[in-house]
């Protein structure tokens, strides 16, 4: 299991089988022609439960979940991993 807080202060837990799917490689690697396919690509990371708690998350007072804020978190989330990596 691998877990982490983003700055916004998302706290996740994602199980390594996750970061190891093929699936979700081949869907990063295909959302870089389709980003229609991010959404598909932060289930396969986070899970559908955490990915609905993420969009809780960063809903503001009107209910909208800003695209760059989700973007932003999931960079945060594959950045950490890969320096949790390195150390």
């Amino acid at each position: 299991m691998v877990k982490g807080e983003t700055k916004s202060g998302f706290e996740y837990k994602i199980p390594k089988k996750n970061l190891d799917n093929y699936d979700l490689v081949e869907t990063i690697a295909e959302a870089q022609d389709n980003p229609l396919l991010f959404p598909k690509m932060v289930n396969l990371l986070l899970g559908k439960e955490q990915a609905n708690k993420l969009k809780d998350h960063l809903r503001d007072k009107d209910g909208i979940i800003s695209t760059e804020k989700m973007s932003n978190e999931i960079m945060e989330i594959f950045e950490s991993q890969k320096e949790a990596k390195n150390s």
